[in-house]
């Protein structure tokens, strides 16, 4: 996997003098929001042992595609699902609010973020969603610091209460290009809002990294590891897949990071091939360690 990563690399190296740089000191726009819930909920269990959590970037899937996406999170029978680039009003998914219907099909609570239009007569960026069989408090939407080139990045973060312990959770979509300096701020800002509870309080942070260099790989796994913070998902097993002309390119993007639960068994189904991300999940020990 390695080898690709590096390979991958140097194409994109080969695009610097192409692409645009980064905005470094731009001031954050005010995100978007969106939250509500099914006409139906399907509850969930009032005090599971265990839970299965899911990460998945969609890759703004609509119609039938968001159709299999549901059966697929139906048959994991997930209950506290992490969603990014999922679209609500653009052209490309013929303006349908594609949060809203997941979360229909699943019969769920949600909350979606995005960053806004960049001008007036443009569209709002795609965003990221957390759905839940649990109702969701203390909903935060985010803009990630450090503008993209030509877009800014998105996390969500909400209170979810499973039987007695209520749980933070975190949907994250950070930028592919930009300096490893500016990921990692990008990733520490769900830690820097979940320091507004107590230690004690068990944290869920998932999401699409974008972490495609081995070095920023290492600095995720770093930064959450001093926060207190574990993964059943090893550095190696890649998350996405995209064919090239001579190759697959295989990279490890997408994360789940828990404080203070403990993953009993985990997967990433690379059988599901909706999106170019593969879908990650694990199954959840409600019972603070």
């Amino acid at each position: 996997m390695w080898g690709s990563i590096l390979t991958f690399s140097l194409i994109l190296l080969a695009f610097d003098a192409f692409r645009v740089l980064p905005q470094k000191d731009l001031p954050a726009p005010k995100p978007l929001l969106e939250t509500g819930q099914a006409a139906k909920i399907i509850p969930g269990p009032e005090s599971p042992d265990q839970i299965t959590v899911v990460s998945y970037n969609i890759r703004w899937r609509t119609g039938a595609e968001l159709d299999q996406i549901a059966s697929w999170l139906k048959s994991k029978h997930a209950l506290v699902i992490a969603l990014q680039e999922v679209d609500r009003a653009k052209q490309r998914t013929s303006n349908t609010n594609n949060a809203r219907a997941l979360a229909e099909s699943l019969g769920m609570f949600y909350a979606w973020a995005a960053p806004p239009a960049q001008k007036e007569d443009q569209e709002e960026e795609t965003g990221v969603e957390l759905l839940s069989a649990y109702p969701l408090s203390d909903i935060t939407p985010m803009i990630l610091p450090h503008k993209g080139p030509g877009r800014w990045r998105a996390a969500i973060g909400a209170t979810i209460k499973i039987g007695k312990t209520s749980v933070r959770v975190y949907s994250v979509h950070s930028e592919t290009r930009m300096s490893l300096g500016q990921k990692v701020d990008q990733y520490r800002a769900a830690i820097d809002d979940l320091a507004r509870f107590s230690k004690s309080t068990p944290a869920i942070v998932m999401g699409d990294f974008n972490s495609w260099e081995p070095a920023t790989v290492l600095a995720v796994r770093k930064l959450f590891a001093q926060e207190n913070f574990s993964t059943p998902f090893p550095d190696d097993e890649n998350t996405f897949q995209r064919s090239a002309v001579v190759f697959d390119i295989d990279l490890k993007l997408d994360w789940i990071w828990l404080r203070g639960l403990t993953a009993k068994s985990y997967g990433i189904d690379r059988s599901f091939t909706v999106s170019d991300h593969f879908p990650l999940w694990t199954e959840v020990s409600i019972a603070p360690r």
